[in-house]
C-alpha cells in the first residue's frame, strides 16, 4: 500500500486490517438505518426530517450528518455488516444491532415505492398502468455501477404494482436484463410521465427542467432542494421529498 497510499496506518494482523474494514462500513450502514427510520417517523409524525438533520448538523461537535434515501447500494455497504453478522455466529454472538440495522436499510425501496403510490394517489392516480420515469439507476452519483443498487428493486417492485416503468441516466444506456434503454429526458418525456422518480440524483440531469416539465416528482434524496437552492420546508407544489 505504501508504493500508492500517501499514508499508511500499519496494524498488527490482516485480520485487524479487515475488521478496521468492516467496522468503517459498519459504522455508516447503521447511522444510515438510523436516520432512514427517523425519516419514515417523521413522515407519520408530519414532520420534515431534512430540515431536522439540517438543523442537527450545525451542532458543531458530537454529531455526525447522515441522509436517509431510498436504500443502501455499492459492494461494501449493504454487505459488509450482513458478513459480521454472519462471521459472528461463529464466534456464539448475535450482533443484533447490525442485523437490526441491516432490516431496516433493505426495508427502505419498499418503503420508497409505498411514497411513490401515495403520491400518485394524492393525484386521483393508481400505482397500476401509471407511467413512472426512473432517474438513476446506479446506486450513487454520477456513476454506472448498479451494484446493489436500490433503484434496480425500485424498477422491479413498481412494476410488480402495475406500473410502466421507464429510465434515463447518463451512465447506464441500457439495463439488458430488464429488457430497457435510458429514454431521452425531453420536455416531451417528462410531459407524459405521470410520476418522475428521483433515485439517484446525478448532477448531469437538469432538475430545473425536470421540476418545470413534470407533473409530479417524489425526490427519494432531496436533490432538489440540495441543487436549486430552495430551503428545507419550501419545495415546489408539484414535488414530493421522501
Amino acid at each position: 500500500y505504501a508504493v500508492i497510499c500517501d499514508t499508511v496506518h500499519p496494524v498488527s494482523t490482516p485480520e485487524s486490517a479487515e475488521m478496521s474494514k468492516i467496522i468503517e462500513n459498519t459504522f455508516r450502514a447503521v447511522n444510515i438505518a438510523l436516520v432512514n427510520e427517523l425519516a419514515m417517523l417523521a413522515d407519520r409524525m408530519g414532520l420534515d426530517i431534512w430540515e431536522a438533520l439540517e438543523a442537527s448538523s450545525t451542532k458543531p461537535f458530537g454529531f455526525m450528518p447522515f441522509w436517509p434515501g431510498p436504500g443502501l447500494g455499492g459492494h461494501c455497504i449493504p454487505i459488509d455488516p450482513f458478513y459480521l453478522a454472519w462471521r459472528a455466529r461463529a464466534f456464539d454472538m448475535d450482533s443484533e444491532f447490525v442485523e437490526l440495522a441491516g432490516r431496516v436499510n433493505v426495508n427502505m425501496p419498499y418503503y420508497a415505492t409505498t411514497r411513490i403510490a401515495r403520491s400518485l394517489n394524492s393525484r386521483g392516480k393508481a400505482v397500476k398502468d401509471a407511467r413512472v420515469l426512473l432517474l438513476g439507476m446506479a446506486y450513487k452519483a454520477d456513476v454506472g455501477d448498479l451494484r446493489e443498487s436500490p433503484s434496480l428493486k425500485l424498477l422491479e417492485l413498481l412494476r410488480a404494482e402495475g406500473a410502466n416503468v421507464t429510465y434515463h441516466v447518463p451512465h447506464v444506456p441500457t439495463l439488458s436484463d430488464e429488457g430497457l434503454s435510458s429514454v431521452e429526458l425531453s420536455p416531451d418525456t417528462l410531459a407524459a410521465a405521470d410520476c418522475v422518480v428521483i433515485a439517484t440524483a446525478h448532477t448531469a440531469i437538469d432538475l430545473a427542467a425536470v421540476v418545470e416539465r413534470a407533473d409530479l416528482v417524489v425526490d427519494l434524496r432531496n436533490a432538489v432542494r440540495h441543487r436549486l437552492g430552495g430551503v428545507a420546508g419550501a419545495v415546489p407544489a408539484n414535488v414530493d421529498v421522501l
